[in-house]
């Protein structure tokens, strides 16, 4: 029997939102993003995880492995869909750089950020199943809007403004995640323990650029594509990120007693 995704997702994700079709899957999945979009503005502990690790949320998971798993289903499964689906929706030129740009974050979140982070805590169970289990439901309806849902036309889409200036946005927003996230490496070096009060580059500016960054990544795929997953994600990454880089900001403001006041968490000059 050939592997199938396609009909797997028929078989067992079809089921779980009472959809009769595609059409129906998409649109009840985009909006359950939205709704736990959302539901982060109603959370008022901290995500139980890096600095906020807490063992009453379950045994730990050792940091490189828990992030590896949790987020890599991003990559395969979209991935799967292009291997192994129908593709006929793929062949598109616009539908390949949209989903591209979705795979290439998680590929690099999953895989070179994990290879290069250095933390060392452990990720309690329950956050990190969580986790898993948004990446494993973004990978399925991502990649399923693009390959097998929506065909973009690549002689109209390909000259739209918003394309080309989403996908330099996501572009500039992964250098940015990148920059951020190396940046906050370098503080640490191999062995230290500890934290201390980045400086330089959108630091002097923001606590958070690495989450800054992604954001604008999420937004750009989100111009670019104009897909209704899309959009609901950068909504989610917007929502979830701030709450994480306004508790971030407290507890710089808490621990350092000279960390810059006129820094903001996340959005210069704004938040």
């Amino acid at each position: 029997m050939v592997f199938s995704p396609d009909v797997l997702v028929k078989k067992y994700v079809y089921p779980m939102f009472f959809a009769n079709d595609l059409d129906q899957l998409i649109h009840r999945m985009s909006w359950g993003v939205v709704l736990y979009a959302l539901l982060t503005l109603l959370m008022n502990k901290r995500a139980p995880y890096g600095r906020y690790s807490d063992s009453k949320f379950g045994f730990g998971v050792p940091a490189r492995l828990a992030w590896i798993i949790q987020e890599c289903p991003s990559f395969f499964v979209p991935l799967s869909f292009v291997i192994y689906g129908t593709k006929d929706t793929y062949r598109s030129l616009t539908n390949q750089l949209c989903l591209g740009m979705f795979i290439i974050h998680y590929f690099q979140r999953s895989f070179i950020f994990t290879i290069l982070m250095r933390s060392s805590k452990p990720t309690p169970f329950l956050p990190f199943f969580f986790a898993f289990l948004t990446c494993l439901y973004n990978g399925i309806l991502h990649g399923q809007y693009f390959t097998n849902y929506y065909q973009y036309n690549d002689e109209t889409w390909l000259m739209l403004p918003n394309f080309w200036i989403g996908f330099a946005m996501f572009l500039y927003g992964m250098k940015v995640n990148i920059g951020g996230d190396s940046d906050l490496r370098k503080l640490r070096k191999e062995g230290e323990t500890g934290y201390k009060i980045p400086t330089g580059g959108w630091f002097d500016k923001i606590t958070c650029p690495n989450y800054f960054g992604e954001i604008i990544e999420m937004w750009g795929y989100a111009l670019a594509s104009l897909a209704p997953p899309a959009i609901a994600h950068a909504l989610f990454t917007t929502l979830f990120l701030s709450k994480r880089a306004l508790d971030h900001h407290d507890w710089y403001l808490k621990k350092f007693e000279d960390y810059p006041k006129d820094r903001k968490a996340i959005f210069p000059y704004v938040l």
